[in-house]
């Protein structure tokens, strides 16, 4: 049985994760009002800090077979962020706080300062339908 090869990383993920929140944070700094299109957009910031906490699972997990323990937690720590702000600014979107959200996008925003998104990131808008999906669950 050959090795199993995948070329989308956990690593890759997350800068894709976190390129489209800074897409999807810049596009909710310009809102003025509450729309829908506002609760798509923080509905997709919660749905992708999840996805980002799953990749590190995903990272550690691999790190933690090989015994990298100190590794792991190190690296754990470091993304901690993620799990902490996604759970934060999901209770502000369920609660309707958009003072609480604001002030979350900000904290994001202050740990996603070096993400670099390049002018034709050709990612569109992602977070179309995305209140949707959070509300079903």
């Amino acid at each position: 049985m050959s090795r199993v090869i995948t070329p989308q990383s956990a690593g890759k993920e997350r800068i894709q994760y976190q390129r489209a929140i800074i897409l999807a944070l810049r596009e909710l700094m310009q809102k003025n009002e509450v729309d829908n299109s506002t609760y798509d957009l923080v509905a997709f910031i919660v749905i992708m800090l999840k996805a980002i906490d799953q990749s590190v699972d995903q990272s550690v997990t691999a790190w933690e077979k090989r015994g990298y323990w100190i590794k792991a937690d190190r690296f754990r720590q470091e993304w901690q962020w993620a799990t902490i702000l996604g759970a934060r600014m999901e209770v502000a979107l369920s609660s309707g706080d958009w003072d609480e959200a604001g002030s979350v996008a900000a904290l994001i925003l202050s740990k996603l300062s070096n993400v670099v998104v390049p002018k034709r990131h050709g990612l569109g808008t992602p977070w179309m339908g995305s209140w949707q999906k959070i509300a079903k669950s």
